[in-house]
């Protein structure tokens, strides 16, 4: 039977095969996957089974180990004895052992050690919930946890529909101070500041345990724990419940593309083989990550991966999640140096079907645990398909990143004087999207270690000495300017959603670089200087006052209900562009040094127009020039409905037609 998406998408009828592939495996792995009428939710539930868990009379400890001859559990409960505490084997690979009364409590710290042979090795249990560091040695281990004392939640009725306006955020950088900061610093003291800027949903990085702090949390070691260099897991409940209590929803950056090569506290050769979870030999290896690449068609991999979506969303109650690194899974060269330029490039022996019908799966268990969870495939390659129903030939995903927008705009600013912007690239690359797009100017991505965040590449060195009220410089005009502008044109125009990253919404300085042994360990580049925003005498309180307003904008005026925005004026020569969307008029001059006076925008009601904002107003820090006062599409003399603006060089505005 042909899938529904080629209903919707005919160019796709040549690779009719392909797309009806993608449902035929995902029916055969659900069948495989599925027995005795069980569904997707009964099977993710590997996480009630492995692990440590709190009987009546003590403990038991189970693990899957199916290559080890033999699996002990070592601790401060029996001095370590590496041997003295065996595991019996069970059916399947499975172990298991009872610890009676208080053997272990919650806190023990304790290490899986499994035989090959003669030869035995340190591993952190597979489904801890809690890894720690002794940091005066640098030796991992795990810490028991009691998941039977229930965290006192709040948020039975949470439920937010709207479209997602995103703060990518980071917990540990979140402080001012030199150091790492915690969950709960982040609930009282960043989520009041999310909330205020009108931003819906929060998506959580580096959660998942990571043993390298400067990997921002991309190559996670243990699944099943909340990173405890930021907390306790009751304190990222307590962040989450906040969160939900203030009508914010929270997404986790879940990281399923790939793993950490470690042993000791990471799964790689757990059972002291290479294809327990991942592939043999070089297609196990990750040749540009240096990290380890799942066997997603393995049942076993599948089981721990879909029930490791499941636990983040029962236990911490997720509303979804980013996927990391989907162009990695997608295909079996990883994305690597491939254009993407046809259709062809999509479907072709390169991919990865196995990671197809996982993400499939993926999508389908996250819906069905809660309908209204939110799940973003970060794919730079445009996989077609991604965003439809699963059922109807796709791969499930609610949105994906528009990842082509800020490289658009870094090449902009590092390659090409502004004079010679073409409107027409910037308007193809905003507007083409063949799935629903979540839209960002810059990430944190952007802004690693050598490179900049977006203001600073355009306003250089004078960020350090003219960013006062009172100063008066050129190029912290134009960098302020642009940074207004280029968010508006974003979110209004290049997609369905919008996403910015912890501090630029204010114009964060700088770069980010996280303590290494390269910088001495600093944690200068490594948190958010808030100050900077609440010193009135800076100029930063004006682009934070700007971003919080244009979302109030966008969510008041429903802007997201219209999927495209409609072209009114592109104009190559004077840098102009215009167009509408859900009743909304945006106008942009991108000229300069060129202001236009009564310059003609076509619009659709033959009404008289309000000005909203411009990104001129006093208020965000601009010079006032552009007036509030109503304008009337009505021209005497003229055909249909047009608008006579003054545009000043640099400057943006937004109008609504006026109910009178």
């Amino acid at each position: 039977m042909t899938a529904a998406i080629l209903e919707r998408f005919p160019e796709l009828m040549p690779y009719e095969h392909d797309i009806d592939m993608r449902l035929e495996r995902y029916r055969a792995k659900c069948e495989q996957l599925l027995e005795n009428g069980q569904s997707l939710l009964d099977f993710a539930n590997a996480h009630t089974y492995y692990g440590f868990h709190k009987l009546q009379n003590g403990w038991v400890y189970r693990e899957w180990a199916p290559g080890a001859d033999g699996v002990y559990l070592a601790g401060d409960f029996n001095n370590w004895q590496e041997t003295a505490t065996p595991l019996k084997p069970l059916d399947h690979g499975n172990w298991e052992v009872f610890l009676p009364g208080d053997t272990v409590y919650k806190g023990s710290r304790v290490i899986t050690i499994v035989q090959n042979g003669e030869k035995l090795t340190q591993h952190l249990p597979l489904y801890t919930r809690r890894a720690t560091q002794d940091w005066q040695h640098g030796s991992w281990c795990a810490e028991v946890w009691d998941e039977t004392e229930h965290f006192p939640w709040t948020d039975g009725d949470f439920c937010n529909n709207e479209p997602p306006l995103i703060y990518e955020a980071h917990v540990g950088m979140s402080s001012e101070d030199h150091r790492i900061a915690t969950y709960r610093e982040f609930a009282d003291n960043v989520l009041p500041h999310i909330k205020d800027g009108h931003y819906n949903t929060i998506q959580l990085m580096a959660v998942m345990e990571h043993p390298y702090y400067a990997s921002f949390g991309y190559q996670v070691s243990n699944f099943f724990a909340a990173s405890s260099r930021f907390g306790y897991p009751d304190d990222l409940k307590y962040l989450i419940n906040k969160a939900h209590n203030m009508g914010l929803r929270v997404l986790l950056d879940v990281v399923h593309s790939h793993a950490a090569c470690n042993t000791l506290e990471g799964i790689n050769l757990f059972d002291g083989t290479e294809t327990q979870f991942f592939h043999e030999g070089a297609k196990g290896d990750h040749p540009a990550w240096g990290t380890k690449c799942f066997n997603y068609d393995k049942p076993e991999v599948l089981h721990f991966l879909l029930s490791n979506l499941k636990f983040w969303m029962d236990e911490f109650h997720f509303d979804g999640f980013r996927f990391d690194g989907v162009t990695s899974m997608l295909y079996l060269n990883h994305g690597l140096g491939q254009s993407f330029s046809g259709l062809g490039d999509y479907f072709t022996m390169n991919t990865d079907v196995e990671a197809v019908t996982y993400l499939q799966l993926a999508n389908e268990l996250v819906h069905t645990i809660n309908p209204h969870a939110i799940t973003i495939a970060e794919d730079m390659s445009g996989m077609p398909g991604t965003c439809e129903p699963v059922p109807a030939g796709g791969l499930g995903f609610d949105y994906r990143l528009g990842m082509g927008i800020p490289d658009l705009w870094i090449r902009l600013l590092k390659e090409q004087p502004q004079e010679t912007w073409d409107m027409y690239k910037i308007w193809l690359e905003l507007s083409f999207r063949n799935a629903p797009t979540i839209a960002y100017v810059e990430s944190h991505d952007q802004a690693l270690v050598g490179d900049q965040t977006l203001i600073f590449r355009i306003a250089g060195a004078e960020m350090y000495t003219k960013m006062q009220v009172s100063d008066h410089s050129p190029a912290i005009d134009r960098a302020m300017a642009l940074h207004k502008m280029t968010r508006l044109l974003t979110m209004a125009a290049g997609g369905n959603g919008y996403l910015t990253f912890m501090g630029n919404e204010f114009g964060h300085p700088e770069w980010i670089d996280f303590p290494r042994s390269g910088n001495n360990d600093s944690f200068q580049y490594c948190r958010r200087q808030w100050s900077l925003l609440q010193n009135k005498n800076l100029k930063y309180h004006f682009l934070n006052d700007f971003d919080r307003d244009m979302l109030s904008c966008a969510l008041k005026y429903h802007l997201f209900d219209q999927f495209y925005a409609d072209l009114r004026v592109l104009h190559r020569d004077d840098k102009v562009l215009a167009f509408e969307r859900s009743k909304l008029v945006f106008v942009l001059n991108f000229n300069p040094s060129q202001s236009f006076q009564d310059y003609t925008i076509p619009v659709s009601q033959p009404r008289d127009y309000q000005v909203l904002f411009t990104t001129d107003d006093y208020c965000y820090g601009g010079e006032g020039r552009m007036n509030h006062s109503r304008i009337s599409a009505f021209t005497p003399g003229q055909l249909g409905n047009c608008l006579q603006v003054y545009i000043p060089a640099n400057t943006a505005m937004v109008l609504i037609p006026t109910r009178e």
